[in-house]
């Protein structure tokens, strides 16, 4: 590899791609219902006798043919109570169980529901909408109806993307929501536990200044306490009343930060002619109070003790400036969460009783009219007690201390991603093991969040979604934000019914793996899936035309109807779709989709058993290539909710793309490792170095022979690379490989999974879980994975009967479950897949075979184990007794998907 930089050029697929599609499918017509049809989504089958005659997905439904009867029979001779009989009536064999209170001979009043009748709708495929206003690919463009219908959605996308783009360009100023002070026990006991604070400091007016002192509003510095994070809420004290502030976004804890809190009625009405930026406030105690914040650069606070650390309340020193004037007070009414308890044993109507919600205990009456094990529902303010400890850390059953997690934003109660580092006086690159890292050093990493860094800056993607043309097809807008704003509902909501919280969510993904599948397969797909009775799909689909039949069908279903049953049928086939018939389908579907050959899809760079999305599909697919995207990610949505596998396994960034998981220059390494050196090695250069090199804001890509010059940025051809707009120009590259490049694509892949399965579920899953659960776990054989290991560093000389080697397998073969062995493969590999020929035709990112290979390193070298998936190889430090490499080998595995620094 050459760390010398180098122009990016990157190759396309060649044109046979094109030729090779017209021999696995061929050509496509949706044009053949009638336009009435194709508005309503369904038509007439062509035969009354058989409506199932015609390839396609049929909507199955239940409905009555009638009122319910009322009729009197008597209880034949020979039947006891309690047994049945059979009452015959007009064309139908009723069923009636005698009453304990009846006889033989004796006349009952039965009522008899009314004759089921089965109704089939054929449907009809729907069109994709483009959201950008142009189509293509097989969308359509959004009708003037739909775009009105779209304009508060665009006005709100708008508005966000100016404050994103604001954002970027210098320091924010966020406005925190007024709110009542915190019950007065709790504030009492984080009194008691806080130090005496110095007094309030002073800060001189500026001389400068032409309004009197009286009338200027008084701004106030106010230090961060040290366990206070971006849009974490804190209490402070000014001039006798309590304010709630949240921590801006660039902010952290120790740094300092300005506020303006709103003049009382007395003040604003005396000598000052701008009455509208204040509002009067009271001066009960609980009157909602608000105030201006900005970030300021003024120096950190010195380390506290670690009682302190507990105390929520900022420190105060007095500042005037009269370019700052307050805001208006905007109260806002408190976040609402609902609980759902049974009642106790032995509390009646009327009583109260208590309980815990969310690690508060609280006093709830029961209801009128309500009994003992029924269920009551009851709303509770949320406060940042009952949020703090909400997050979601995607680490070890240990718990450690590194990577990023997911936090509750109290603002508006979506999961946020922030990045945890150790202790601020600890050494990043310190030996200590991430298991002995306790609460207290579990600190924000604020300047990785905010600042760039080539190895910790993380990016995510934002999806807008939008009304589409048709309703069972929603569009969306795909955005690239930093990760901090990368957001998702911390709750499942379906028909106005919450089914999972985000207490519920985060006590889930601490559990173990096996233990979420479980749940997901057991509870979730019960609650997601839709009852047979309330209705079923019926496919019948032709093998000769196989994917043309698959896409038409699950293109033509609405959100609820991918959520119901569904029955597959071949023609000519009449097996009974027991599983297997759906099994063989999924599997079929996927091979065909995912073949390179096909066009849609292509290997990895990096590693040949991965696929990544082909940036030329529309080369290879024309007219319809976002409709085959959109009805692959229907697809893994159902395979996920039905237990079903695909045959494909993703690279790493588009697994975290679903899951909106961050992303970094890593995992551009991990798909163009010579790209990313070259982008690597601009970071290093000083300022002549890299203008020499007559870099501008533009990649050149090669297609049949011909290069492409693209702009990463608008006229990015004539924005010249230097020292002072390099970040800019790393963060567009990274931007454009990672999203850009293939993003109609990927819109429509991540559109069709949310089809089916919700967001807010997918957050109690890693990228590593998402693949296995997906693709499977792998078969392993142990002896053809030892057989075909090669060996180099320390281990080349004695090979296996090394002491480290040994013990390396023995906790391979004896201490890891199918799970960790999986997760090893996807450590080194960076796939859990395992090649059908098996280990020996393992390959490497050039597409050459590359076993498996173990290297030894000092142990001064590396602390952990080391993996290069590019060449299939680890580093493995020699441990000084097995113990100790089983204890570090787990944590390297498990915590390689949340990016822990573990050197």
């Amino acid at each position: 590899m050459s760390s010398a930089p180098r122009s990016p050029t990157r190759s396309r697929p060649s044109s046979s791609v094109a030729q090779s599609r017209s021999a696995h499918s061929p050509n496509r017509s949706r044009g053949g219902s009638s336009a009435a049809s194709a508005a309503n989504g369904t038509s007439n089958a062509a035969s009354k006798k058989d409506p199932i005659s015609r390839p396609g997905a049929y909507s199955v439904t239940q409905t009555t043919s009638g009122p319910a009867q009322v009729l009197r029979v008597q209880v034949p001779q020979g039947v006891r109570p309690g047994s049945e009989f059979t009452v015959q009536h007009a064309r139908r064999s009723v069923r009636v169980r005698c009453p304990i209170t009846s006889g033989p001979g004796k006349t009952l009043q039965i009522t008899v529901p009314p004759e089921p009748i089965k109704e089939r709708k054929r449907l009809i495929a729907a069109k994709l909408t483009a959201a950008d206003g142009l189509g293509g690919g097989g969308c359509e463009e959004m009708t003037a109806e739909v775009v009105k219908s779209n304009e508060k959605r665009m006005e709100k996308y708008r508005e966000w993307q100016k404050q994103q783009q604001i954002s970027s360009k210098k320091e924010p100023q966020t406005t925190p929501t007024a709110a009542p002070p915190p019950p007065l026990p709790s504030i009492n006991e984080q009194a008691s536990k806080s130090p005496k604070r110095e007094p309030p400091k002073q800060i001189q007016n500026s001389p400068s200044s032409t309004t009197k002192s009286s009338d200027r509003p008084k701004a106030f510095l106010v230090t961060i306490p040290p366990d206070i994070h971006p849009g974490m809420p804190f209490t402070i004290d000014v001039q006798g009343k309590r304010y709630v502030i949240p921590c801006p976004p660039d902010a952290g804890p120790g740094k300092k930060v300005k506020i303006v809190p709103p003049r009382s009625r007395a003040n604003s009405s005396a000598g000052n002619n701008n009455n509208d930026s204040s509002t009067s406030v009271g001066n009960r105690s609980r009157a909602n109070s608000a105030a201006s914040v900005n970030t300021s650069n003024h120096s950190t606070a010195p380390n506290r003790s670690r009682a302190d650390s507990s105390s929520s309340t900022g420190d105060l020193e007095e500042f005037s400036e009269s370019s700052e004037m307050p805001i208006q007070q905007q109260p806002q009414p408190s976040k609402l969460q609902m609980f759902e308890v049974r009642v106790p044993a032995g509390v009646e109507p009327g009583q109260p009783f208590a309980l815990l919600a969310n690690g508060q205990r609280v006093l709830v009456t029961c209801p009128p009219n309500v009994q003992v094990g029924q269920k009551i529902r009851f709303n509770l303010p949320v406060t940042a007690q009952m949020v703090q400890n909400i997050q979601l850390q995607y680490e070890n059953e240990k718990g450690s201390a590194s990577g990023w997690c997911r936090t509750i934003r109290v603002s508006d109660l979506k999961f946020q991603w922030v990045r945890v580092t150790k202790h601020s006086g600890a050494n990043e690159d310190s030996d200590e093991s991430p298991s002995t890292l306790d609460e207290s050093r579990r600190l924000l990493d604020v300047n990785a969040m905010n600042d760039f860094s080539f190895r910790k800056s993380a990016y995510g993607r934002h999806l807008t979604l939008l009304k589409g043309n048709d309703a069972r097809l929603r569009t969306g807008i795909l955005s690239w934000v930093p990760a901090k704003d990368a957001t998702v509902d911390s709750k499942l909501v379906l028909h106005q019914k919450v089914l999972l919280s985000y207490a519920d969510i985060a006590a889930i993904q601490q559990k173990p793996f096996a233990d979420k599948l479980v749940w997901f397969e057991e509870s979730l797909s019960k609650l997601l899936l839709i009852p047979w009775e309330e209705g079923h799909v019926k496919m019948y689909l032709r093998r000769t035309y196989l994917l043309q039949d698959s896409v038409d069908a699950i293109m033509a279903l609405s959100r609820t109807q991918l959520r119901q049953r569904w029955r597959l049928e071949f023609v000519n086939e009449p097996a009974v779709d027991a599983g297997g018939v759906t099994r063989e389908w999924f599997q079929l579907i996927t091979e065909q989709i995912f073949d390179p050959n096909f066009g849609l899809w292509m290997s990895s760079a990096n590693n040949q058993a991965c696929s990544t999305i082909n940036p030329t599909s529309e080369i290879s697919c024309p007219s319809d290539h976002l409709i085959y995207f959109r009805f692959l990610g229907r697809m893994m949505g159902r395979a996920l909710l039905d237990r079903q596998l695909i045959h494909g396994h993703l690279v790493r960034s588009l697994y975290k793309h679903i899951l909106g998981w961050p992303i970094t220059f890593d995992d551009l390494a991990a798909q163009d490792e010579e790209y990313y050196n070259s982008l690597h090695a601009l970071t290093e250069m000083d300022e002549d170095t890299l203008e020499a090199l007559c870099l501008d804001f533009t990649v050149t890509e090669e297609l049949f022979g011909a290069h492409q010059t693209i702009d990463l940025v608008p006229n990015g051809a004539d924005i010249d690379v230097t020292k002072d707009n390099l970040v800019e120009y790393l963060e567009a590259n990274l931007r454009y490989h990672m999203l850009e490049h293939t993003r109609p694509q990927l819109t429509e892949l991540l559109l069709g999974f949310f089809d089916v399965v919700p967001e807010s579920v997918l957050t109690v899953f890693d990228s590593h879980e998402l693949e296995l659960i997906l693709c499977g776990l792998p078969t392993i054989d142990m002896e053809d994975w030892e057989a075909n290991t090669k060996y180099a560093g320390h281990f080349k000389d004695l090979e296996e009967k090394h002491k480290v080697v040994k013990w390396f397998w023995e906790v391979v073969r004896n201490d890891f479950d199918q799970e960790m062995k999986a997760r090893l493969l996807q450590f080194v590999t960076g796939t859990s897949g395992v090649p059908s020929r098996g280990f020996s035709v393992l390959q490497g990112n050039d597409g050459n075979i590359k076993k498996f290979c173990l290297q030894g390193v000092e142990g001064g070298v590396h602390t952990y184990p080391r993996a290069h998936t590019c060449f299939n190889r680890l580093d493995l430090p020699l441990y000084q007794g097995k113990g100790e490499l089983r204890s570090r080998l787990k944590t390297a595995i498990t915590l390689s998907a949340v990016g822990f620094d573990m050197d």
